[in-house]
C-alpha cells in the first residue's frame, strides 16, 4: 500500500534536507516541497502563527516506521508533524514504480 506522508519545517533549506534525506535513503521514493504556508497551531499553551515549508512524501506502508523514525531524528522541532495517510488509488506503473524505490537494501 502507498502512503502519503507530510511533515511541516520553519525553512524551505530545511524541508528540502528533509526530502533529499529521506529520498537518499530509500525511504520514500520522492518528496515534494509546497510553501510558505501559515500555520496556526497551540504551542505550550498559546496561539502560535509561523510561516513554514510542507513536504509530502511517496512510501509504502513497510517503509513508513523508518521514515517516522527518520524524520524524527533529522527534524529541527521538538514534536515535528508527521502524518500519514494511505492511497486509495494509484495507477499500477506508478505504484510499482514506488515500491521499486523504496526496497529496502
Amino acid at each position: 500500500m502507498i502512503l502519503t506522508v507530510r511533515t511541516t519545517t520553519d525553512s524551505r533549506a530545511g524541508a528540502e534536507a528533509l526530502a533529499r534525506g529521506a529520498v537518499e535513503a530509500r525511504l520514500a521514493a520522492c518528496a515534494q516541497v509546497s510553501g510558505p504556508v501559515t500555520s496556526v497551531y497551540w504551542w505550550q499553551g498559546a496561539v502560535e502563527s509561523a510561516e513554514e515549508w510542507q513536504v509530502e512524501f511517496k512510501t509504502t506502508e513497510g517503509r513508513y516506521a523508518a521514515l517516522e523514525e527518520h524524520l524524527t531524528a533529522a527534524h529541527s522541532y521538538e514534536t515535528p508533524e508527521i502524518l500519514a495517510a494511505p492511497v486509495a488509488r494509484a495507477s499500477a506503473d506508478y505504484a510499482r514504480w514506488v515500491e521499486r524505490e523504496t526496497a529496502a537494501p
